[in-house]
């Protein structure tokens, strides 16, 4: 499992949101290419980069600060935010990002996002925001019918390189991950797993490692690194412990 730290960019800034509200925002960053920097030097292996205003307008509106966060590290960006069409996904691909991820769209047209994944092999995230279980699309702002996990089945066999799954009320609350949920989705499908929402310490990593087993092969964390409760350093040092003790080759 890795630990991927989350830039989120508003009005050019990095910002964190509370449970995706835009109006409850706080500013931790005037230069995000900066932050994204500074975790590829803290052993990040992937950075989490979202364009809020883009997920809030349906088009992307950072994609200059995104291509210079691309151009100035040196592991791989997952981008997402605002993502709506094929057009998009290859911008960002040019740009350099490693994987695109999908959210409103897998659920209005799931058809041809299924296409497009398997247009684009290992290189579409589907990103399933979940409110009380149940899918969340539009920034968060609308929630529908559909549950988490069967959204995620709709996805399988279609060359997905992973779901993000995020528990929405736990997003940015510190609160820790919903643990039960994702366990859930994990163990509902075969495609990997990353977990979202809620992470606030060590102890919540520590709390994660156990899903690696049911497929769950990353968390993203914001908010915590932000405020400090969070070392990114020491939450890697963690994972890489825990990887290394589950070796066969080790004694």
């Amino acid at each position: 499992m890795i630990v991927i730290p989350a830039v989120d960019i508003k009005s050019g800034k990095c910002v964190r949101l509370l449970q995706g509200r835009k109006e409850d925002v706080t500013v931790f960053s005037e230069d995000p290419v900066a932050v994204a920097r500074r975790w590829a030097e803290e052993g990040a292996e992937v950075i989490h980069v979202v364009d809020l205003d883009g997920a809030f307008e349906k088009v992307p509106r950072n994609l200059e600060t995104i291509r210079k966060i691309i151009a100035s590290v040196n592991v791989d960006v997952q981008v997402g935010g605002g993502i709506r069409d094929e057009n998009t996904i290859q911008t960002y691909l040019a740009a350099g990002a490693a994987r695109v991820i999908v959210g409103t769209e897998a659920i209005r047209d799931p058809s041809r996002v299924k296409t497009i994944c398997r247009k684009y092999p290992d290189r579409v995230i589907i990103g399933i925001d979940a409110r009380d279980g149940k899918a969340a699309v539009e920034g968060w702002t609308e929630t529908t019918r559909i549950t988490a996990v069967d959204l995620a089945r709709m996805f399988e066999n279609n060359s997905v390189a992973a779901i993000n799954f995020t528990d929405i009320h736990r997003d940015g609350m510190q609160t820790g991950p919903n643990i039960e949920a994702t366990r859930r989705l994990a163990e509902s499908v075969s495609i990997p797993i990353v977990a979202s929402g809620g992470v606030s310490s060590i102890k919540d990593i520590q709390n994660l490692l156990p899903l690696s087993e049911a497929g769950v092969v990353g968390v993203i964390t914001g908010k915590a690194l932000y405020t400090g409760t969070l070392d990114l350093k020491a939450a890697i040092a963690i994972t890489k412990t825990k990887t290394s003790s589950l070796s066969p080759d080790s004694p």
